[in-house]
């Protein structure tokens, strides 16, 4: 019978041609017991039998040991005669018992009552595509498997909103969160609030997105909050029609090569500082011993006597600055440096640091403009270091401005805050400096230069100070020999008239005392002798000894008002000493003080707790020694 078709009838005969002579395909029929009836030549070639070998035979001898058992050959008939068609792909076996992988259609074929007449089967050799996707899975699989198990690098995905869709061990040990806990999350979890807030994240895949690549290393955050170092790249993936599909990232931890960079950068900085230091102690050493060995040779009354004096106190007292400025050093870097309290007029500071830096300013020949306004700018601080920080900027334009310039300071009250500027048109900032020159012994000049300089902890400390009053120190500069311009802002005072116009002036420390029998314990006996000589010349009756057990011993026999102990001595030391003599001075009868270069917060609570009355640093001033020793018994500790 002929077969319809759109264009007429087709003889039968051409489906069974075409069916027999397909090449490509195993076209062949079965009987409803799943036995053979026709073979083609596609079925030939696919499977290695002949037609004569292999019709009659059942269509499971093309099935592994394994399916067999699994009765699955029966499977699929069941389900081709249920449902009238069976697909599947899955190894099959030649006639040489080589496998290859099969793609698999059964249909059901019936007669017009629904009687089931056998089946019809069409294989497909799928080897090739089978290899080939076996092998990129593989690839795929030893990949993923090479990417998971990395741990010195966190690896990961991003969709393209920035969501985390994969995680490897790295990224688990490195930021410390496990992959049920991240993926579904962003990735801006792993930055520093700031960052978020100035939008980092998205401006990194931003520029991942416009330029393909972005990388950068900065601090990130883990799981419990620990910052650490990272260097990340962030790589834009795109599909072959150039749609964004997501971001890879990779990110290393670099703490503790940053650790690494950050010691070498301190001990650069210490070289640096001893360097200074050695030079700054010389400075005034110098003429010290010059003035000495000039008034060694000069008769008393001569007028040079009187002017190598003077030198030597001026250079003293550069020392002692040296000195305090190491004090504040090490306030700063352990964190304790604080300050008073108390209303303070800022045009008052501002005059009082004109009035100490004007030597330097004048030495320089710059002409100083001071610019305050009429009302008072009251802020609650400390007046002694708000005076610092100005004197500080002041000295900091003097030194870098070329002889003949300009310095400017300028004071204003606006929007709750005293806006403080020094502005000078010297050499301004290096680019390359502007982010270090806050940091501790950072000065912008070679070390050779900087003999009379300072410490460079100027800045470093000016911006500690402006901060511990709720502040803040800018410095701004359009490049070198542009000039440079530093603001300090501080929040004016709740209460701006807090300070009384009409306080008195505190009263003048009186220059002399009542005479005192002053016993001076000291094991350096030039410091010993000078003091002496100084307490004499006040009027004073002293006796001088160098150890503690002597002090115990001329405590008894000279019976002193006051002993003026050093603590750093060998054997017995201050300490020791003072707990001694207060046993014996249970009705305190002397005063205790201590005259040491041990300076720092807890030496003065040794101090008290050893039995001392007052605590003083050397060196000295005269007018706080003739203060202390007019003072009473039970003065409290200073």
């Amino acid at each position: 019978m002929a077969i319809d078709s759109p264009k007429g009838l087709v003889d039968p005969k051409l489906y069974q041609l075409a069916a027999e002579q397909t090449k490509d395909y195993g076209v062949f029929l079965l009987d409803p017991e799943g036995r053979i009836m026709t073979w083609n030549v596609g079925a030939e070639r696919i499977k290695g039998y002949a037609a004569d070998e292999i019709i009659g035979q059942h269509f499971s001898t093309f099935y592994t040991r394994e399916a067999i058992d699994s009765g699955w050959p029966a499977h699929e008939l069941k389900v081709a005669a249920m449902e009238g068609r069976f697909e599947d792909e899955g190894w099959r076996i030649r006639k040489d018992g080589s496998r290859f992988w099969a793609y698999v259609v059964i249909t059901a074929l019936r007669d017009d009552s629904g009687k089931l007449l056998g089946y019809s089967k069409i294989t497909r050799d799928l080897t090739e595509r089978k290899l080939h996707d076996e092998a990129l899975r593989q690839s795929e699989e030893r990949f993923r498997l090479l990417i998971e198990g990395v741990l010195d690098y966190a690896i990961y995905m991003l969709d393209p909103e920035g969501i985390v869709t994969s995680w490897n061990a790295g990224a688990q040990r490195i930021k410390g969160y496990s992959r049920e806990e991240i993926i579904g999350k962003h990735f801006s979890r792993f930055y520093l609030q700031d960052d978020i807030d100035a939008g980092a994240p998205w401006e990194e895949l931003a520029t991942a997105r416009r330029e393909g690549r972005a990388e950068q290393e900065g601090w990130r955050l883990k799981k419990s909050g620990e910052r650490f170092w990272a260097r990340v790249v962030v790589s834009a993936l795109h599909d072959t029609h150039g749609r964004l599909r997501g971001y890879a990232k990779v990110t290393q931890d670099l703490s503790e090569r940053r650790h690494l960079q950050d010691l070498e950068k301190a001990a650069r900085n210490v070289n640096e500082f001893i360097a200074m230091l050695a030079h700054e102690l010389r400075n005034p050493l110098a003429p010290i011993r010059n003035a000495v060995q000039v008034m060694a040779h000069i008769p008393a009354g001569d007028p040079a006597h009187e002017a190598m004096r003077q030198m030597i106190g001026r250079q003293s007292a550069q020392l002692s600055r040296i000195l305090d400025d190491m004090v504040d050093i090490s306030r700063v870097t352990r964190g304790s440096l604080t300050i008073e309290h108390a209303p303070v007029d800022m045009a008052e500071v501002v005059r009082r640091a004109v009035e100490t830096a004007t030597p330097l300013i004048e030495a320089g020949k710059h002409t100083l403009d001071v610019d305050l306004p009429a009302k008072r700018l009251m802020v609650d601080g400390d007046a002694d270091r708000l005076t610092q920080v100005v004197t500080n900027l002041l000295n900091n334009s003097a030194r870098y401005t070329p002889p003949g310039g300009r310095i400017a300071v300028r004071a204003r009250a606006k929007q709750g805050w005293v806006n403080l500027s020094v502005r000078d048109n010297g050499k301004g900032i290096d680019p390359q400096m502007s982010g270090r020159i806050f940091d501790m012994f950072v000065q912008g000049r070679d070390p050779l230069q900087r003999v009379g300089s300072g410490l460079g902890i100027g800045l470093a400390l000016s911006r500690r100070i402006t901060e511990l009053h709720g502040g803040s120190l800018e410095a701004h500069s359009e490049g070198e020999h542009k000039g440079s311009e530093f603001t300090v802002r501080v929040p004016l005072s709740a209460n701006r008239e807090s300070l009384d116009d009409k306080r008195s002036p505190p009263e003048p420390v009186s220059q002399t005392v009542a005479p005192r029998r002053v016993l001076v314990v000291d094991d350096n006996v030039d410091a010993a002798a000078a003091l002496g000589v100084l307490l004499q010349s006040l009027g004073h009756e002293t006796c001088v000894v160098h150890d503690g057990l002597e002090a115990l011993k001329m405590a008894v026999e000279f019976r002193p008002d006051i002993v003026l102990l050093d603590i750093g001595m060998p054997g017995l030391d201050g300490y020791e000493v003072a707990r001694r003599l207060r046993l014996l001075n249970k009705d305190r009868t002397f005063r205790i003080i201590a005259l040491t270069g041990w300076g720092q917060e807890s030496d003065r609570q040794k101090s008290q707790e050893a039995g001392f009355d007052v605590h003083l640093v050397k060196p000295v001033d005269r007018n706080e020694l003739v203060q202390v020793l007019g003072e009473k018994n039970g003065a409290t500790l200073h």
